[in-house]
């Protein structure tokens, strides 16, 4: 039944993906998606991993820069520039992740939050990053050398294949074995180790598979806007991610998507209050935290459990062989 209606939800988004444009503004779509795969690359780490990071940013933005310092100084195309992105900040995670997965709990988000702010640092004081006028023209180019990027309907199903392509593949890893084993870590480390299973090389593959995604969405991003700048690798990023994963349910495979379009929204349609935008903000997220304790997605998946009758299924029990 869970995977039933977890189908008919992507069926469902799918469809609805297709024709949005043709009703809501592209480029609001288009941030939509990127934010959205941003969240779901974070909840990887944090809703299945149990590790929260304030420094996802700094793959985020890294990312941004990278494929922008690649499409406007070494032209190269478009699908070369994302994917240099993501492979930087893959290479990224693996050295941040070596360093700030050796503690945990509280420790372990100042870690990530420090080595972010280096990346911050970097970025504002090098001159290939345009420092605070970032680097702005990013071209779009034409994918592949055929399709015109610079139609916003060809740019936005670019944007949605490239949404899909992280989500189905973070949808495979968490329903894989390494996904449950992820899962029991989160809920007992100590058991899971006592089972065989190596707990700090699980964390750090979780840690890589999310820094690479949350690369995706920022270079992604830079692409849509044909920018990068100092704001995609501020903490205040990081903040913003975890928001929308909290907002949306956490450990939800929808949940992130939900909470990166309903924040996106709010930022896009409460901007016209401005000085009083950052309180209206405030007060609607207060109110979503004490309704929706377990997210968005979270409680009404709940409510409609108890609505039917049923009882939430325990977690898979971890395979009983090892997991690489």
């Amino acid at each position: 039944m869970a995977w039933s209606g977890s189908k008919t939800i992507t069926v469902a988004f799918i469809a609805a993906a297709l024709v949005a444009p043709f009703v809501v503004y592209p480029v609001f779509l288009m941030k939509a998606l990127c934010f959205a795969l941003f969240a779901c690359a974070l909840n990887l780490l944090l809703g299945y991993a149990g590790l929260l990071s304030f420094g996802h940013a700094a793959f985020f933005g890294s990312a941004a820069y990278i494929a922008g310092y690649t499409m406007t100084a070494l032209h190269w195309p478009v699908e070369l520039g994302i994917l240099a992105g993501t492979l930087f900040a893959l290479v990224l995670g693996v050295l941040f992740g070596g360093i700030a997965i050796r503690r945990q709990g509280l420790y372990f988000t100042m870690i990530t939050l420090a080595l972010a702010q280096m990346v911050f640092f970097f970025c504002l004081q090098i001159k290939a990053t345009g420092g605070e006028d970032g680097l702005q023209g990013i071209p779009r180019g034409y994918l592949f050398g055929l399709i015109d990027l610079s139609k916003a309907l060809n740019m936005y199903y670019f944007v949605l294949a490239i949404f899909l392509a992280g989500f189905f593949f973070i949808q495979r890893v968490v329903h894989s074995p390494f996904g449950q084993v992820l899962k029991a870590i989160r809920e007992n480390e100590a058991r899971a180790i006592s089972l065989g299973y190596n707990a700090e090389r699980h964390k750090l593959v979780a840690f890589i598979l999310s820094a690479g995604l949350a690369g995706l969405a920022g270079a992604t991003k830079a692409v849509v806007f044909q920018l990068a700048s100092l704001t995609d690798v501020h903490w205040s990023m990081s903040g913003e991610v975890v928001l929308m994963t909290l907002v949306g349910g956490m450990g939800t495979l929808w949940g992130p998507v939900a909470g990166a379009i309903f924040v996106t929204a709010l930022e896009t349609y409460l901007d016209g209050f401005g000085s009083w935008f950052t309180i209206v903000m405030g007060v609607i997220f207060v109110v979503c935290v004490l309704l929706f304790k377990k997210g968005i997605v979270g409680t009404l998946a709940q409510l409609g459990s108890s609505r039917t009758g049923g009882k939430p299924k325990p977690p898979p029990a971890i395979a009983d062989e090892k997991t690489a």
